[in-house]
């Protein structure tokens, strides 16, 4: 649970890097997918879901050319 909690802490951290007109999209977008994942039935796919979250935050950055190094902290969150 901590775990992802930081991720998610992370993920905003980076949603507020984006463009002022995306930025509501993807809080809600990354408070949804959290919530909905709150209670794993396997404990084992954290591990996938936070390398997921990773690959998506950073494409996203690409997406809207911000600079993807801003992730690090995210991949020191979401590596295993």
């Amino acid at each position: 649970m901590q775990k992802g909690l930081k991720a998610y802490m992370e993920v905003l951290r980076l949603v507020r890097r984006l463009p002022a007109e995306t930025r509501p999209y993807y809080a809600k977008f990354a408070r949804e997918n959290f919530v909905n994942y709150r209670k794993l039935d396997d404990p084992s796919s954290l591990p996938d879901l936070l390398r997921r979250t990773y690959n998506h935050s950073v494409w996203v950055l690409k997406k809207y050319s911000v600079n993807e190094s801003l992730a690090d902290r995210l991949k020191r969150v979401c590596s295993c």
